[in-house]
């Protein structure tokens, strides 16, 4: 009996699915713009969905991440298309319809510009902190996760902004077990928590709150979290002074009323913007109400919100943002020696990463192999072997369709292994 001669089935390992050489980083940090203007690109978590997806359709990108702090806007995507100052007038015109084309163009020329493994060892950097304003920043990897997160649940990143994610989170955490970079604190808020804590303060002592703005609110709150519960707020605007005493289960009182203040005090924590001292001789005598134990007083303001003649006639531990900054220094100079350290982790997590990639290039352009075996099985059984199979009998075919079976699975399994071993060897 003649057998129809079965058609050759060819295999072509693809390297497309290597997204790598399509990889881009379109960064705006402190380093190449303000702060205000960074503040432009942010877009509202509501419209974030909208926006970005047309963004993504309208420039035909295989994937698409946005990852935005308050001094960081970063766009991470996969392109086909070359990056260069043409691309990105079409993609900030796309993404942002109501800037002005002078707008446009200030954005494209100030962009930074990062491509294939560059942007992956710049996204390393970022997420260990060596990128940041202030090195060592812990918050950036949680920040980059969650932006991570969004786009993934907005259905904006693919398999390969997947991988290096994955690796960019493992790097990060090495990082910060690895090395001392986020051991020593550089805030100033921070560094007046430590102090104060190293005091020994009750947790009951009565701290009076000079000024509700950004510094004294994140001060006091971190106060709050650890345990102090006594709290008194003078602001200008007595609004702003409430909101902050409502936040703290304390009380709120005008800035003029400060002067005729009574119940006493263990810690003033004071952050104006006043040209003047607020807290006068007067008003630190009638704040002691005739108590004559040490007091602390933690003056974040610049210029001091403390008369410097109070310091030298009462009995006060005064923590100066002058004194604070000197530390904060000092911590940046230590962190700073840690830098080498971060670097060669990155670097062995690029190598790692090189490696993972192209496995995974390999793994993507095989994906077809499976289903092709498949096909051949099916041909075979139901088409050109189908007259042989029927005069077999029950045994014999169960024998036969084992020895298929584990024909099949080898048949699958070793065109992978063989070319990720040659590519890479490669």
């Amino acid at each position: 009996m003649t057998k129809e001669r079965q058609k050759p089935i060819n295999f072509v390992l693809k390297l497309e699915g290597n997204v790598l050489i399509n990889f881009n980083i379109v960064a705006f940090t402190h380093r190449n713009i303000g702060v205000s203007e960074i503040g432009k690109l942010h877009i509202e978590d509501v419209k974030q969905q909208a926006c970005l997806t047309t963004l993504k359709e309208s420039l035909e990108l295989q994937e698409l991440m946005f990852l935005s702090t308050c001094n960081r806007v970063e766009f991470i995507f996969c392109t086909e298309e070359v990056v260069d100052y043409s691309f990105l007038l079409k993609f900030f015109k796309t993404l942002y319809p109501d800037f002005s084309d002078e707008d446009v163009a200030h954005y494209a020329k100030s962009a930074d510009l990062f491509s294939k493994i560059d942007a992956v060892e710049h996204l390393l950097s970022v997420a260990s902190s060596i990128d940041s304003m202030v090195i060592g920043e812990r918050e950036i990897i949680t920040q980059v996760r969650n932006a991570f997160d969004t786009s993934k649940k907005m259905e904006l990143t693919g398999d390969f902004i997947r991988l290096v994610m994955r690796q960019t989170i493992e790097t990060a955490k090495k990082v910060y077990t690895e090395t001392s970079i986020a051991t020593k604190p550089v805030s100033v808020v921070s560094l007046a928590y430590h102090k104060l804590r190293d005091l020994n303060i009750a947790l009951d002592a009565r701290i009076i709150i000079i000024g509700a703005g950004v510094t004294n609110t994140n001060m006091s709150r971190f106060l709050r979290k650890h345990g102090f519960r006594n709290f008194v707020v003078f602001n200008r605007t007595l609004a702003n002074g409430q909101t902050l005493a409502k936040d703290l289960n304390g009380e709120a009182y005008t800035l003029e009323e400060l002067k005729s203040y009574s119940r006493g005090f263990d810690v003033i924590i004071s952050c104006t913007g006043s040209e003047a001292h607020i807290i006068t001789p007067e008003i630190y005598e009638q704040l002691l109400q005739g108590e004559t134990d040490r007091k602390v007083v933690i003056d974040i303001a610049l210029p001091q919100d403390l008369d410097p003649k109070i310091i030298e006639k009462h009995h006060v531990t005064h923590i100066s943002v002058e004194v604070l900054q000197k530390i904060s220094n000092q911590n940046l100079m230590e962190r700073s020696k840690e830098i080498q350290h971060v670097e060669e982790i990155i670097t062995e997590a690029i190598f790692d990463f090189q490696h993972l990639n192209k496995v995974r290039t390999v793994e993507l352009a095989m994906r077809g192999v499976p289903q092709k075996v498949k096909e051949i099985r099916e041909t075979a059984v139901n088409e050109v072997f189908k007259t042989d199979l029927d005069l077999l009998d029950d045994n014999s075919r169960e024998i036969l369709d084992k020895i298929i079976g584990y024909m099949e699975k080898k048949y699958m399994s070793v065109p992978m292994l063989m070319a990720k071993e040659i590519l890479l060897k490669k």
